[in-house]
């Protein structure tokens, strides 16, 4: 895999990859920047809520569960000097549907976090991972992820 940065002008980055999309990147104003894009940290943290995501939707759709809506919200805590490493992240998956299978939606979620996800497992080496998921908001505990 490879991915490429352009400078752009002031704090202003767009990164492209083999998909030929592009990321728009830029610092806050009181970094430099003009808060034209997502900042870097919130770029790596959609990636990993975003490989996980697409994990889970194939495995549910695989197994021919429909869902009605589906998001994904990573919580993550940092250090607070420099170089302000992620030290934790949660995430909390949110299903609706008709009569969705608990167990089968927990399977699907921890395959990907356990076999499939490469950026959740890479994460995971570094700091902890937990995760909880909602189903028609009626929320599991959160837990470790495997």
């Amino acid at each position: 895999m490879r991915v490429s940065l352009s400078w752009q002008g002031g704090m202003k980055l767009v990164g492209s990859g083999e998909s030929g999309r592009e990321v728009l990147m830029d610092a806050a104003p009181e970094h430099g920047g003009e808060n034209f894009g997502a900042r870097p940290d919130e770029v790596f943290l959609m990636g990993m809520a975003g490989c996980t995501a697409l994990d889970v939707l194939s495995i549910l759709a695989k197994k021919r569960i429909a869902l009605q809506s589906f998001s994904l919200d990573v919580e993550a805590e940092r250090a607070s000097e420099h170089p302000k490493v992620f030290t934790a992240a949660t995430l909390i998956y949110r299903f609706t549907g008709d009569n969705l299978p608990e167990e089968q939606i927990k399977h699907a979620i921890e395959l990907s976090l356990s076999k499939y996800c490469g950026m959740v497992n890479t994460v995971k080496k570094a700091a902890p991972i937990s995760y909880c998921y909602e189903i028609n908001g009626q929320r599991s505990p959160v837990q470790p992820a495997p």
